[in-house]
């Protein structure tokens, strides 16, 4: 068995160069990149030890079920001072009558209507502007009505984090689990997107939050006059608006189970892929550095399989191909292993290394087969 290859000119030399410079961004972005998020410590984490007055927000929109089943957890927060917030929008299910009732036995509930007209864009971005300009406190928190915090400690948590100089907090809003496929799917998604997010954020290179669990204060929606440069689109208060906002150290992250908040995932593909095409109406918007270092990964990952494919019917690179994909595996395996482990996901853990690979080229698919346009629908 010959291990080190003999280096003749010829394409298959060149494809072997092609594949160990992938595999080297891989590990280098992986450690770099990924790693920030393994190997994170907060036990040092200095959190603020006062209650400032906050103002929580709901955007919602027919949501009445999730109204009378979530809300009540989040008007029962152990906070001293504090106001909610729901703004109705638009709403012809039975909401205006349960936030009513709510209203009654909760003093700390505020709910604004807005009525149904032709002339209103969809999405939540007019009504949290309402909601932010009506709000009484400085410190906003935002979440949506399918949303319920997995304890009453989530304001503290995500107030806690509004320490000197940090007027972003990004938080992490899980999928419940259930037993289907398409479950696992959402799951595995939104977890790997919090790690990315979270880690490239702790990379100093913050590039999105997510509207469910996302903290800001009114002095840093009103430097950028909201969501003004991006009001066109249907979506962007959460990814455009943190890359507008976010520098590079005036955010924090909270990781902390405590303030997790948990919603049902999406019960059919269709509603799914219409999320997806959602979200990815805003792509267009983003930086170019952002867009390559969101794109790096997948691209990077599909080349190193190609020519690990091809390579490995050359007896000449067979050898030392295997052993540096397989050193590369388990690095990776590793480290994103720490990752989902730390997002509260372990059942991920075992079918990682196969997940990853699927998701690198289900994401483009995805991405290239949904209608990006923007989307009329809530």
């Amino acid at each position: 068995m010959q291990f080190i290859p003999e280096f003749e000119q010829n394409l298959t030399t060149i494809l072997f160069f092609v594949f160990a410079f992938v595999a080297l961004i891989q590990l280098l972005y992986v450690l770099f990149i990924h790693g920030k998020l393994s190997f994170y410590n907060d036990s040092k984490k200095t959190l603020r030890n006062d209650y400032p007055p906050v103002t929580i927000l709901i955007s919602a929109r027919n949501d009445a079920d999730n109204i009378y089943e979530n809300l009540p957890s989040i008007l029962q927060q152990d906070y001293p001072i504090f106001e909610v917030i729901v703004i109705n929008h638009q709403s012809i299910d039975e909401s205006h009558y349960i936030l009513n009732a709510y209203a009654q036995q909760y003093k700390n509930l505020r709910v604004i209507e807005i009525e149904r007209s032709h002339h209103l864009k969809a999405g939540k971005k007019l009504p949290l502007t309402i909601g932010i300009k009506g709000a009484q406190f400085e410190h906003i928190l935002l979440t949506d009505a399918d949303c319920k915090p997995a304890t009453n400690q989530w304001l503290k948590s995500m107030v806690g984090n509004f320490t000197e100089n940090k007027e972003i907090v990004l938080g992490y809003a899980p999928y419940i689990y259930r037993k289907s496929f398409l479950n696992k799917i959402i799951r595995f998604d939104t977890t790997w997107i919090a790690m990315n997010y979270f880690s490239l954020a702790m990379a100093k290179i913050p590039y999105m939050g997510v509207g469910r669990n996302l903290a800001y204060t009114k002095t840093v929606f009103n430097s950028v006059n909201g969501f003004k440069s991006h009001y066109s689109l249907a979506s962007g208060d959460d990814d455009l608006f943190v890359q507008e906002t976010a520098t590079r150290s005036n955010f924090s992250i909270n990781l902390d189970p405590v303030s997790y908040c948990y919603s049902e995932g999406s019960e059919d593909w269709e509603s799914w892929f219409r999320q997806k095409a959602r979200h990815y109406t805003t792509s267009s918007r983003y930086k170019v550095f952002k867009k390559a270092m969101l794109g790096i990964y997948p691209l990077t990952l599909l080349i190193l399989l190609i020519s690990f494919v091809i390579l490995l019917f050359d007896m000449n690179y067979r050898w030392i191909t295997l052993s540096v994909f397989g050193l590369l595996l388990f690095i990776k395996w590793w480290i994103h292993a720490r990752c989902f482990k730390r997002l509260k996901e372990p059942g991920f853990i075992a079918m990682i290394p196969l997940l990853d690979i699927a998701y690198s080229i289900l994401i483009p698919i995805l991405y290239y087969s949904v209608n990006k346009k923007e989307d009329t629908k809530w």
